[in-house]
């Protein structure tokens, strides 16, 4: 197995990493890194549903979409990603238990304890520390999951929404659960940097992998691949399925509500009830994309005066 450390925290680099590798190459690799803050969620589910606009807006925390399934997670510093792609006969790729496996032996070899319960969760004392998904092409599968060290949990709730009762889609649910930091658990026996060594360590002390640094030609395709689909709004948000979008919420003093049906990322249907201006404006964002400054262009050329923390109430 060929051993990838990534030296960069460029989620939208790193994502791209892994695809490229899985539909380019034929051997096998374990690629470690480590993210920016970001929201990394599912390739079937709605963005909006599963990020809190709001905060992750005002904070410049991008929400990308990855190929597998599965549901949200927060990234940050704190939180170390390790990907499994594989040559796989095909019928035999998606396997779990197989690709936990080897985190699970080299967390035992520092004394932590950990089990996958569910499908894909790695757990500690009941405590959530690994999230994992796959993906399956030809006859790779790419296995990837997350274990957090030392991620700021405040940050990580705030980011995810709690509540998306405001949207109804056939998109696949995030499952909340309660979380830990390994960090914690181990009793602060090893800092970040440091545990992500003996990760590394773990796997090259087998005979058969070997470490491998990205060429500058490989470098340069995955770059590409990044600012072509992992940076674009196309794939993060408008990739998603349909879904439609209703609340009721007080604007100016006035309570209003609203209904969306979004499409591809673009508002197709849109019913506001309750101001005036708003309703006005309603027939204006058919069209528009389902995103905070681009409805807030709408309401400007609708000459409507809405406050900037407004416009979050749409989402």
């Amino acid at each position: 197995m060929i051993c990838i450390d990534l030296d960069t925290t460029d989620p939208c680099f790193n994502l791209a990493a892994e695809e490229y590798l899985l539909r380019n190459r034929e051997e096998d690799f374990l690629v470690i890194g480590v993210n920016n803050p970001s929201v990394i969620i599912g390739k079937h589910q709605v963005a909006h549903r599963e990020a809190d606009t709001k905060f992750v807006s005002r904070n410049f925390i991008p929400v990308i979409r990855r190929i597998s399934g599965g549901g949200a997670v927060y990234h940050d510093r704190g939180n170390i990603n390790f990907s499994f792609i594989i040559q796989s006969r095909s019928g035999h790729q998606v396997n779990f238990r197989k690709y936990t496996r080897p985190v699970i032996e080299f967390l035992a070899s520092l004394g932590t304890d950990a089990v996958l319960e569910g499908r894909n969760n790695l757990r500690v004392k009941g405590l959530k520390i690994s999230g994992n998904a796959e993906h399956v092409y030809r006859e790779r599968v790419l296995h990837h999951g997350t274990l957090l060290f030392n991620a700021d949990t405040e940050m990580l709730k705030r980011s995810l929404r709690k509540n998306t009762s405001s949207y109804l889609t056939r998109a696949v649910d995030s499952v909340p659960s309660r979380v830990a930091n390994l960090g914690d658990l181990m009793g602060g026996r090893v800092n970040m940097e440091e545990f992500r060594s003996l990760l590394l360590d773990f796997f090259l002390r087998r005979e058969e992998n070997r470490l491998h640094r990205l060429t500058s030609g490989e470098e340069s395709q995955i770059r590409l691949i990044a600012d072509s689909k992992y940076r674009t709004w196309e794939w993060n948000y408008a990739y998603g399925p349909e879904y439609q979008f209703a609340d009721e919420f007080e604007i100016g003093g006035e309570s209003c509500s609203c209904r969306m049906t979004v499409k591809d990322g673009i508002i197709r249907e849109c019913a506001i009830s309750g101001n005036t201006g708003l309703e006005r404006a309603a027939e204006g964002l058919t069209g528009c994309r389902h995103m905070p400054e681009d409805m807030m262009k709408v309401f400007r050329n609708e000459n409507i005066r809405l406050e900037s923390p407004d416009i979050y109430k749409f989402f």
